[in-house]
């Protein structure tokens, strides 16, 4: 697919063009803020404009300001590097209201010696009467500059026309992403998340440091194992919920709008990968992020991380432990399987893609009525239960959707129905029809 990449120093206005590109109706699709930096991954979505479809690719700012053995800012440059190699066509950002700074020049200098056609855009000229502050960017040596507000879509249009007619008929190409399974990759800060995904992918993707909470953004990339296509959703971490709670700043804004993304993550994913740190064993917040999940009713597997950690000779012993935390402290999601591995050492890892193929089978798995009628009829419909001295008779049932699969329970009186009646019927139903790795989710209704 045609690819089209927004550079520019940091806090140009990347982000809310990409936003604006894509039409999303998410408002944080990527997060935007006035504080420099925000964006550090490479984020990825599909644009359409015009009947024709293009990949946009929203990247982290330049800081030359920063020391050159800076962790990050060394793995944003290279992330930057790699979107451009990528890349059909390059936006070259530049900020109206800060003027034509000599580090826009130089960037621009090293753009035009990748050989890709570049769009050079003025951003912040928010109608025709800041028109004036464009002149100050004819030295950066070019006469085709596209004034826009991405904020207002001043000029918006006539970008987005610019970037179509070079767009080849042959490169029409469409992302089927509705039909790429989801996989969301969520956990506490710090924990491996990123570094997980890029060994999966084999390449840098995601920016990875000892510095918790480098991932600030939701980003997708697409994996492919034995010619099926997944699609990756890495994650910021998700700290404690008090965390979201305490006075906003800046910073911590930015924080809270990483985490609401990383709940919308959870919510468009068919499965789930809930990465522990094996080093710290289940601690309260992985308990709660199971919990969400739960809630949201997802697949879900439990990758338990940095098994590179744990001495050879009490790996034996830590499997064990493992086994009895998840039976204790996960109990309420008793269907997820789990999987120690090393995104360092990359041990295990694609075991994951067979899990994840379990969990969509079964998540997706459809019973038909004969067949969920006569196990009642074997098990349920002819036993008479009692709930506080009301007669509970169970009629019928029937499966009425998928992801997560989904019954209803036809009774003679619904407020008879407790908690421990539905674990019975969804104990029959993973036996009978083998929901072993999926959450199930049954209904009950009264028959008139």
């Amino acid at each position: 697919m045609f690819t089209v990449v927004i550079v520019g120093r940091p806090n140009v206005g990347k982000s809310t063009l990409f936003n604006r590109m894509i039409n999303s109706e998410d408002k944080i699709k990527a997060i935007t803020d006035k504080l420099p930096g925000v964006t550090r991954d490479i984020n990825y979505a599909v644009a359409r404009w015009n009947n024709k479809e293009f990949r946009v690719v929203d990247t982290g700012g330049f800081f030359p300001e920063e020391k050159a053995d800076d962790i990050i800012q060394k793995q944003m440059l290279e992330q930057i590097e790699i979107a451009i190699s990528e890349a059909d066509l390059i936006i070259h950002l530049l900020d109206s209201k800060e003027g034509l700074l000599p580090y826009d020049v130089e960037t621009a200098k090293k753009l035009r010696q990748t050989g890709k056609e570049i769009l050079w855009v003025v951003n912040k000229i928010d109608d025709p009467s800041k028109l004036t502050r464009i002149y100050d960017f004819y030295g950066i040596g070019t006469e085709n500059l596209i004034p826009i507000s991405a904020i207002t879509g001043y000029g918006f249009e006539e970008l987005m026309d610019k970037i179509v007619e070079r767009i080849p008929d042959s490169q029409q190409l469409k992302l089927e992403d509705e039909d790429i399974p989801k996989i969301a990759i969520v956990g506490r800060p710090n924990v491996g998340k990123s570094t997980i995904v890029n060994a999966l992918l084999g390449k840098k993707r995601m920016i990875v440091s000892p510095i918790p909470g480098t991932t600030r953004d939701s980003i997708d990339a697409v994996c492919t194992y034995y010619g099926k296509k997944y699609l990756l959703i890495d994650t910021a971490g998700i700290k404690r919920l008090s965390y979201y709670k305490k006075e906003i700043s800046q910073e911590s804004y930015v924080e809270k709008l990483a985490y609401f993304k990383a709940l919308r993550s959870i919510e468009r994913a068919d499965v789930v990968v809930l990465v522990i740190d094996a080093s710290e064993g289940i601690v309260n917040q992985d308990q709660k992020i199971a919990g969400i999940v739960a809630e949201k009713q997802k697949g879900l597997v439990l990758l338990i991380n940095k098994w590179d950690l744990i001495p050879k000779d009490e790996r034996d012993k830590k499997v064990k432990f493992f086994e009895d935390e998840i039976k204790r402290k996960l109990w309420f999601v008793n269907y997820a399987p789990y999987l120690t591995v090393s995104a360092i050492d990359k041990t295990r890892l694609t075991k994951l893609f067979p899990l994840i193929d379990k969990i969509l089978n079964d998540y997706s798995k459809r019973v038909t009525t004969s067949e969920l009628n006569k196990l009642f009829s074997e098990k349920i419909s002819n036993v008479v239960m009692a709930s506080r001295g009301k007669e509970l008779k169970f009629y019928y049932i029937t499966q009425v959707s998928i992801k997560p699969p989904t019954f209803v329970v036809f009774v003679n009186d619904q407020s008879a129905v407790k908690q421990h009646h539905i674990k019975f019927i969804e104990k029959l139903l993973r036996e009978a029809f083998h929901f072993k790795f999926s959450p199930i989710s049954i209904k009950v209704k009264q028959r008139k």
